[in-house]
């Protein structure tokens, strides 16, 4: 059920000029947006070049939620006994003809930390089981690994992948290496948070899962960013954030359980689903879809925020990872010009985000959850929302770029102006 977008009408220039604001600083006049800029309401002050960390939400997909909210006030009793079941139905058949799944095997969860909690905490492990994760994962679930393998005294094998890389294939080299006969699960990344690097997933699945490794696909960056075939790519569990690159509202993402495996996975919040009547469906999707009261408003909006996005450009959903692939390509390309460094992974290991080393010298050192300090004055000195951190693997200061339909390349060179200002290049 469609309730309300605007959306409809196509935007065919991508690089039309929004907006000018006066000269920042001594040197830089603060740059455009797209033409696309507009359904979003993004604060005009700010070169907002950081989507990956929580997305950005359109208006009218703003406005659509809020009608959820109304709908769901207007007559709360009958919203949750009545009619709940069936708009949550509607979202889980509009995601699953997304991401080409059975929508019985998918659950609506908040976000996908969420879903590698509810898979982790529902597994059972024998002591010296061995989990296996690549280095570049992202951290709060790395932290979910731990704690379930301290809990059942399992075995956690981290898998250190270089970067800069130059082929995919090492990843699988190096992954299926660190596979031994103690692994049953290994944690695998879309696209990896800290390195934007986009994973060979589907061969790495295929691979482990014919071992018997059960795979756990942390798609936090996937729906929106890439094109998923969950069904045919087989993994035991995926999860992904549809706040992020689909554009929906904060807190709505999904769970996808293989029909095997789904007898022995529960919701992190066990309440009546697990005992009511089965009826003509299934105990997972009773346990999942009633948990206890929420606002199930950003759930409701999926369906819509589909449509919308793909309405506002010629060709759809393919023509928007397409353009952001591309937008992320020759934003690195002039960041990198510009600061002289060298691009650490391939195209083919690039999606929408893009993360690079600061030139040699930025060493790094600052703990990971302290603000970089070149994030600060990115910040307050030039309106730059853009991510920079410090990390060991390999050690160094590195920082992350996006890109979105509402982005626009000199965006980039704005960038990496106030960086070579900054960094006296």
């Amino acid at each position: 059920i469609f309730l309300l977008w605007g959306c409809s009408q196509k935007d065919r220039s991508l690089n039309s000029n929004i907006h000018e604001v006066p000269a920042l600083g001594h040197f830089m006049q603060r740059p455009r947006r797209s033409g696309l800029a507009h359904h979003w309401n993004l604060d005009e002050n700010c070169v907002f070049l950081n989507h990956g960390s929580f997305g950005a939400t359109p208006v009218e997909i703003q406005k659509e939620q809020r009608t959820w909210q109304q709908k769901l006030e207007h007559e709360p009793v009958r919203f949750y006994e009545d009619l709940a079941m069936g708009f949550m139905e509607t979202t889980r058949s509009a995601l699953a003809g997304f991401v080409h799944c059975d929508p019985d095997d998918l659950a609506l969860v908040e976000n996908a930390t969420t879903g590698v909690n509810t898979i982790l905490r529902s597994l059972t492990f024998n002591e010296g089981d061995e989990i296996l994760v690549p280095d570049h994962a992202y951290q709060a679930c790395r932290n979910a690994i731990d704690f379930v393998a301290e809990r059942w005294g399992a075995v956690v094998v981290t898998v250190n992948i270089p970067f800069p890389i130059d082929d995919p294939s090492t990843v699988i080299d190096l992954i299926m290496a660190g596979v031994s006969e103690r692994t049953v699960l290994a944690m695998i990344d879309t696209v990896t948070s800290p390195t934007g690097l986009l994973m060979p997933f589907e061969r790495l699945v295929e691979l482990l899962e014919k071992k018997g490794v059960s795979v756990l696909l942390d798609a936090a960056h996937g729906i929106g960013m890439i094109p998923l075939h969950l069904d045919e790519m087989g993994a035991s569990y995926t999860t992904s954030n549809c706040h992020k690159w689909l554009c929906a509202p904060k807190g709505s993402a999904f769970l996808h359980v293989r029909k095997d495996h789904q007898e022995k996975i529960h919701p992190l919040t066990i309440s009546h689903g697990m005992t009511f009547p089965l009826g003509d469906t299934t105990r997972f999707r009773h346990e999942f879809d009633w948990t206890g009261t929420r606002d199930i408003s950003a759930w409701c909006s999926i369906p819509a925020t589909i449509e919308c996005m793909a309405e506002m450009i010629d060709g759809g959903w393919p023509a928007i990872m397409q353009h952001n692939h591309d937008l992320a390509m020759k934003g690195r390309d002039i960041l990198c010009d510009r600061l002289g460094i060298e691009a650490p992974c391939p195209e083919s290991m690039i999606s929408c985000i893009a993360t690079m080393m600061l030139p040699p010298g930025e060493h790094g050192g600052i703990p990971l959850h302290e603000p970089d300090p070149l994030h600060s004055v990115l910040q307050e000195k030039y309106g730059i929302q853009v991510p920079v951190w410090s990390w060991d693997s390999p050690k160094g200061r590195y920082f992350r770029i996006s890109a979105q339909l509402y982005n626009h390349e000199d965006e980039y060179h704005y960038l990496a102006e106030a960086l070579a200002t900054e960094l006296g290049l």
